[in-house]
């Protein structure tokens, strides 16, 4: 069981930028791969960003390819995902997950078994 807690969100204007963090305890996140997704009201939770448990691998979807960059500390127990010239259209409740089994989360084919609570992005503009 690991325990994850996003941080970093928050109100900006079209343009800038922001770097979400999520910290795990409970667990040592490098026995996971980990993603950050997001969702609106109405609409379902999309994956963004995806990491195996070293590092060496990274996904990004095709909203996510070229502003925004997955990284992880795993001595830090640590997640971050750096967001760069944000758009309205990214206002979004931004969300990490942890996987045993990273390719389930980049298929799509079965939910992360460990998420944390979210933090709200809000971009004006």
């Amino acid at each position: 069981q690991v325990n994850l807690v996003e941080s970093g969100g928050g109100l900006v204007q079209a343009g800038a930028s922001l770097r979400l963090s999520c910290t795990a305890s409970g667990g040592n996140i490098s026995s996971y791969g980990m993603g950050w997704f997001r969702q609106t009201p109405g609409k379902e939770r999309e994956l963004l960003a995806a990491i195996t448990w070293s590092g060496g691998t990274v996904h990004y979807a095709n909203s996510a390819e070229g502003r925004f960059t997955i990284s992880r500390d795993n001595a830090k127990n640590t997640l971050f995902l750096q967001m760069d010239s944000l758009k309205p259209e990214d206002t979004a409740v931004y969300y990490c997950a942890a996987d045993y089994n990273l390719n389930r989360m980049t298929s799509g084919l079965g939910a992360p078994p460990f998420w944390g609570q979210g933090t709200q992005v809000t971009v004006s503009s």
